[in-house]
């Protein structure tokens, strides 16, 4: 059962979800057989993401990755701006990164129910450049909420960079919010420096998102600083990419949610 917040309290849902630029992969060997789906537009894409945008409006901050910033593969739709209007939550921003030619353009995404103050776009350490992550402020002081969207690296060493560049920007800002695909569990070493140097808490169990068919690895995660308690996390049982989407349930002092009377009824 969750607990029901204090008057002092605001309750906010949280979703980070990899959605694959709209493909659907059931199994190992359609990343194979269904290669050609990756850089040519479809029905079947578009069918994707009206399915997921009807989900969306239970939720007041969402997280994409490998949404397509517009490109032959989507039909040159921006879709992180197709789910937000399809969906009807007010704010959205993108981050894209990526490019390839005008055949992929993959970004991270943010949708809000609430209005940021300021929406920051970092580009992420790598050899490989083309990986980034959006800090979201949502007020103005140093303690407001921030919330963090990022898509990491498949190499532990550039995972490594990344996490290092993440912990420092973190740092100006005490309550804190990470989400995103970040490609490895939290018992890596990557991850066990990111806990040292941030004010971010491991997960008391993390919940396996990959591969969505199956799912055995927690490689998609939503963590957060001590000020912001996490009462509920847990995966969507719908499948719209490779990966479970992944929702949490966070509370938090009502000071840090000056956008309240904002959330859904």
């Amino acid at each position: 059962m969750t607990r029901a917040p204090a008057p002092s309290e605001r309750r906010l849902r949280l979703l980070s979800c990899n959605i694959l630029a709209g493909a659907s992969v059931q199994r190992y060997r359609e990343y194979v057989t269904r290669s050609l789906n990756a850089v040519l537009p479809g029905r079947s894409k578009l069918d994707n993401l009206d399915r997921l945008a009807e989900v969306l409006p239970q939720f007041d901050v969402i997280g994409l990755q490998e949404a397509d910033a517009g490109s032959l593969r989507s039909g040159f739709l921006n879709q992180t701006r197709y789910l937000a209007e399809t969906s009807g939550l007010p704010f959205w921003s993108h981050q894209p990164n990526r490019p390839m030619a005008r055949l992929a353009h993959s970004a991270n995404g943010l949708i809000s129910r609430l209005e940021p103050h300021s929406v920051l776009d970092y580009p992420l350490p790598s050899r490989i450049p083309g990986r980034g992550a959006l800090l979201v402020r949502y007020g103005e002081a140093r303690e407001a909420l921030t919330v963090m969207v990022a898509h990491l690296s498949l190499s532990a060493p550039a995972r490594a960079r990344q996490l290092a560049f993440i912990a420092e920007l973190l740092q100006d800002y005490p309550n804190a919010v990470l989400m995103g695909d970040l490609n490895t569990d939290v018992h890596s070493r990557e991850m066990q420096q990111l806990f040292k140097r941030s004010h971010l808490q491991p997960p008391v169990q993390a919940a396996a998102t990959f591969p969505s068919w199956k799912p055995r690895r927690a490689l998609d995660h939503i963590l957060a600083s001590p000020g912001i308690r996490l009462d509920k996390v847990w995966t969507l049982p719908q499948a719209f990419s490779d990966h479970l989407p992944l929702a949490a349930e966070i509370s938090l002092p009502a000071h840090l949610a000056p956008q309240a009377q904002r959330l859904r009824r």
